[in-house]
């Protein structure tokens, strides 16, 4: 997996950016998750959680 950087729009001449991660549907339904779902998300150096 890799983090993918999407500019989102660009306001004042400043730049703003939104980063995602593609999950393979094999680690989504292993962790039950699915499309639609809320998730939190925390994070510590080298390390994103996410739950449901």
């Amino acid at each position: 997996m890799k983090i993918l950087k999407e500019k989102s729009r660009e306001y004042n001449g400043k730049s703003y950016y939104k980063y995602k991660v593609n999950v393979p549907e094999k680690i989504l339904k292993k962790a039950g998750f699915k499309a639609g779902d809320e998730l939190k998300a925390d994070a510590k150096k080298g390390e994103i959680k996410l739950r449901k």
